[in-house]
């Protein structure tokens, strides 16, 4: 019976090394258990930080964790179809753990419930999605919207009145991070201000840009205090419709620190931000997946609990979002190396950039 075995266990182990040598493969088509591909699935390509930064601070942290391990990655390009096609390719390619940040949190349920039928890991990253996903990591994203309406206040000052007619421009209803924002952002400004317009702006600049005429039209140019924008993106398209409208000085929130909006920033067209470290939370996101993937415990990094959308409690990590204003640019974004001066101070704001203390 010893001897029969031998060559059992070295044909097992040859097995072993070869599906081990194939591992991260995009056209392994292999389910064993030894493939140590981690997928990645981000949702569009519109908002700058998922390709400029969350992907490949991701790929950095888990080629630093697991030389062996490899990311496979699609984009869905907002379209939750896509995304959702794009995790049963990934099933079928034997990754063992995904990570997706949902472009529908509720149509990529069942994806993800067939995925974990598959024996699969799905951690979501930044936005939480249904289904039985084995972790979340994103920030405390009610107190991304506290923020906000905390900055939009304070820029207000003594115009911050019950009469001051406020516009509000939410995210996509789709994601529920967006209601998180809602929800925080009106916990600050209801009863300090008037909510006078609020309607979705899709995260898409166009669109917001479209419902910012919309509420000029409805309210009039000079009855506008101040405009809530769930994010850069849309505040970037609301601040050429405050133009083109001749309306100035009013405050404008944003969020995601991206580039264009600490740019306007500088310029006084935007008046804040909210700055999301990417780097932490796609390391916390790799740490999590390596973990699962190699069937370590995940309790001493996801120590808070969500509920998510289908009534799953998840595991969670979340981490803590910062304000950005003109007066605190270089402790935040520039501290952290996310933008240097001279990517920020073009010569179109050079001269806003002196006056900030920037150059």
């Amino acid at each position: 019976m010893r001897r029969a075995a031998v060559p059992v266990l070295v044909s097992a182990l040859a097995l072993s090394a070869a599906a081990c040598g194939k591992a991260g493969d995009d056209d392994n088509d292999s389910g064993s258990s030894d493939n140590k591909s981690i997928g990645l699935l981000l949702p569009d390509s519109v908002t700058t930080r998922y390709e400029q930064f969350d992907r490949p601070f991701f790929e950095a942290k888990v080629k630093e964790l697991c030389d062996d391990c490899t990311v496979s990655y699609n984009n869905a390009g907002a379209d939750a179809a896509k995304q959702a096609q794009q995790v049963s390719t990934m099933v079928t390619k034997g990754v063992k753990v995904i990570v997706v940040s949902a472009q529908d949190s509720a149509a990529i349920k069942s994806s993800i419930q067939a995925a974990v039928d598959k024996g699969v890991k799905v951690i979501a990253y930044d936005r939480l999605a249904q289904g039985p996903v084995s972790a979340y990591v994103s920030f405390d994203n009610e107190k991304v919207g506290q923020l906000q309406g905390q900055a939009l206040l304070d820029s207000l000052g003594d115009k911050a009145t019950p009469k001051a007619n406020v516009v509000m421009i939410n995210g996509d209803d789709a994601d529920p991070n967006a209601a998180l924002f809602k929800k925080g952002a009106h916990s600050v400004l209801d009863g300090k201000v008037k909510i006078a317009y609020e309607q979705s702006g899709l995260w898409k600049d166009s669109v917001a840009a479209e419902k910012m005429s919309a509420a000029i039209t409805q309210l009039g140019a000079k009855n506008i205090a101040g405009v809530y924008a769930a994010n850069d993106g849309m505040a970037g398209g609301i601040a050429n419709t405050l133009k083109g409208a001749k309306i100035s000085g009013i405050p404008l929130t944003g969020q995601d620190a991206e580039l264009a909006g600490i740019q306007r920033i500088v310029a006084g067209t935007q008046s804040s931000t909210v700055y999301k470290a990417f780097k932490p939370e796609a390391d916390a996101a790799a740490q999590l997946a390596v973990n699962l993937l190699e069937g370590k415990s995940i309790d001493s990094l996801a120590t808070q609990t969500m509920t998510n959308g289908s009534g799953d409690k998840v595991p969670s990590q979340l981490l803590t979002p910062v304000s950005v204003t003109v007066d605190n640019i270089k402790d935040t974004v520039i501290k952290d190396k996310l933008y240097t001066v001279d990517q920020i101070c073009t010569s179109a704001y050079a001269a806003a950039c002196k006056k900030a203390g920037l150059q």
